[in-house]
């Protein structure tokens, strides 16, 4: 029960002494053991993790704990690099990548006594809305296995593999979603370029934060669209993420992209009043492919505010339907770049072509990268190339303005916060997802989350509801540009009053021995 409560409640019982942090961690280890089918880790660090529990014990002991964080498991994205512990990115390019240094997010979590119990699964570089397309293979949403989606979805035959109609958890963070979802951490982090925080903490019925651009530094993030990218926050509630906002936000200044100005940390109120606030309902957000069940469910939460006594308008992006083309210029023209990296000279895969270094670097990077990072590289080349550089890359920034403009004035006009769904549908079985290629299922899956980073401004996933198949949906708040304690505040007064359930998961014993035996397995560390 203990591995159940939130980030703050377990913070209580460490300082209390009804649990060690070494308790603690060897609690979520054994948990990450037997859910191993989930396949939410690609690593999994128990060494370090017991020593780092250790540590935070014998501080406890001496009445000094270094705060809220000390002796919490956590988990981190296989994107950020972590000193003495692999950095795959999910991919072959970097299978056996060891870091020289911590990312400054991982080093100010273990500055803070935070337990690091390993990294997550994710598609290959962050590219996907899955987690579905990684090297380590697909991750299984621990919604696949509650009692509240096994209700509902009878099998046709009692012959038929029980394993099949396993949902997926959306991506690119979905095995840090999948670790908060199940039990196995208090929090993690994930990346967010175009939704890949919030994706999949809609499918996974978590939170999922993705801050202002620059105010959580990128160092050490290995990155996919510079210009984009945020480190994002996934727990079980809004209170926790707040608490890891602020342990996270501030100036790097090994990241000139960071805020100069000092962040406080903050406690959110209870938000008993909502009659000052104005919520925006964006139009161009009601989209083809919305599933009914989500309009539904979105208009009763605007029903919810209007009632509450908050002001509740329609409001227009119009620039919202360009913003997916756009976003597929600037995305795939930076990953082009970004990508140059991986050449096989310093560090990761290197291919044993020995003919020419031309070749060597061609062969290297053919073995490296799967089918999605080449035809992102290839399109992004194609954009930058001298004659079409005008007419596809510098039109793209323009329209990136103007969509960073449509939200400028629908902010200055009044409205607080923005309403709109995360995502189209709950989980796809992962039978389903994969009958489409990853470039089309990304833009339609990026199409509610990706104008956030576009224009760099602060947006959360809520768990709202579960659908009609028993599975988690989402909502998300966008908030004004570095007003995240606003954004904070009007995401927990909703969490309150929705109630979302808690998962299930009374199967998980029994599934383990048989079903998985065949799966490719993490490495343990």
């Amino acid at each position: 029960a203990m591995l159940r409560t939130s980030l703050r409640q377990v913070s209580v019982a460490l300082k209390e002494g009804r649990v060690t942090p070494t308790e603690l961690c060897q609690r979520c280890l054994a948990l990450i053991k037997s859910t191993k089918f989930l396949n939410a880790y690609i690593t999994v660090a128990e060494e370090t993790a017991l020593k780092q529990a250790e540590e935070s014990e014998e501080r406890y002991k001496r009445g000094q704990p270094l705060g809220i964080l000390d002796g919490i498991p956590i988990a981190v994205k296989d994107n950020f690099n972590t000193a003495g512990i692999e950095t795959t990115c999910a991919s072959n390019m970097l299978k056996g990548y060891i870091s020289p240094y911590n990312a400054t997010v991982v080093q100010k979590l273990l500055d803070q006594g935070a337990v690091l119990l390993g990294k997550t699964n994710l598609d290959e570089f962050a590219m996907g809305s899955g987690s579905t397309d990684g090297v380590f293979g697909p991750v299984r949403n621990p919604w696949s296995y509650s009692r509240q989606y096994r209700e509902k979805s009878v099998p046709k035959s009692h012959s038929e593999d029980k394993d099949f109609n396993w949902v997926i958890t959306g991506g690119s963070s979905g095995g840090s979603a999948a670790a908060v979802s199940s039990f196995t951490c208090f929090a993690a982090l994930g990346s967010d370029t175009g939704g890949s925080t919030r994706n999949p903490a809609a499918h996974c019925g978590v939170v999922g934060l993705k801050p202002t651009y620059g105010l959580i530094s990128r160092h050490g993030l290995i990155p996919l669209v510079n210009s984009m990218d945020v480190p994002g926050i996934l727990t079980r509630c809004v209170d926790d993420a707040a608490v890891l906002l602020g342990s996270l936000a501030g100036h790097d200044p090994k990241d000139s992209t960071t805020v100069q100005d000092n962040f406080k940390p903050f406690e959110l109120p209870n938000l008993t009043d909502v009659s000052k606030l104005s919520i925006g309902i964006p139009k161009e957000y009601h989209t083809p492919g919305l599933s009914s069940e989500i309009l539904a469910l979105w208009s009763k939460a605007a029903d919810l505010f209007k009632n509450a006594g908050a002001k509740v308008v329609e409001v227009s992006l119009p620039h919202t339907r360009y913003s997916i083309v756009c976003y597929h210029v600037l995305c795939t023209a930076e990953v082009a770049s970004n990508m140059a990296r991986f050449d096989g000279l310093e560090y990761g895969h290197r291919s044993d072509m020995k003919e020419s270094t031309e070749s060597m670097y061609a062969a290297t990077r053919r073995e490296g990268f799967n089918d999605v990072v080449r035809g992102r590289i290839l399109s992004g080349n194609y954009f930058l190339l001298k004659e079409n550089y005008e007419k596809y890359f510098v039109k793209a920034q323009k329209v990136r303005r103007l969509i960073a403009n449509d939200f400028v004035k629908v902010f200055r006009s009044g409205v607080d916060i923005l309403l709109t769904p995360t995502t189209l549908s709950d989980a796809a079985p992962y039978m389903e997802f994969i009958q489409e290629d990853n470039r089309t299922r990304s833009a339609q899956d990026d199409i509610l989350t990706q104008a956030a980073n576009m224009a760099g401004l602060p947006a959360i996933n809520v768990p709202s509801a579960l659908s009609e198949r028993g599975l988690p949906v989402g909502l998300q708040f966008i908030g004004r540009s570095f007003q995240e304690k606003q954004l904070l505040t009007v995401a927990k007064w909703f969490e309150k009053q929705v109630q979302f359930p808690m998962i299930q998961l009374e199967e998980v014993k029994r599934h383990d021995n048989d079903v998985f035996q065949h799966q490719k397995s993490a490495s343990f560390s």
